[in-house]
């Protein structure tokens, strides 16, 4: 069996966001959050963008905190 081993970086809720930040609709909301011509857009835009940044943050650290616990189970030896 290969030798699997498990990093500690959060890859995939980095992956994710990136893909919710770079696809056509999330531009659009970076770029009314931030470029729109009305107050009331651009106040809504950038709470909406600062919600889903808290949120993305979270789930990095979560999958980063899961990942450091199984690395260091997996040293300690415990198998399940």
């Amino acid at each position: 069996m290969a030798d699997r081993r498990i990093t500690r970086w959060p890859w995939i809720s980095l992956l994710l966001s990136a893909a919710a930040a770079l696809n056509p609709v999330g531009l659009d909301i970076l770029r009314s959050a931030f470029f729109a011509g009305e107050q009331l857009a651009r106040s809504i835009g950038q709470a909406v963008v600062l919600i889903a940044v808290v949120i993305m943050a979270l789930v990095i650290a979560l999958e980063w905190l899961v990942r450091l616990l199984i690395t260091r189970s997996r040293a300690r030896g415990v198998t399940s």
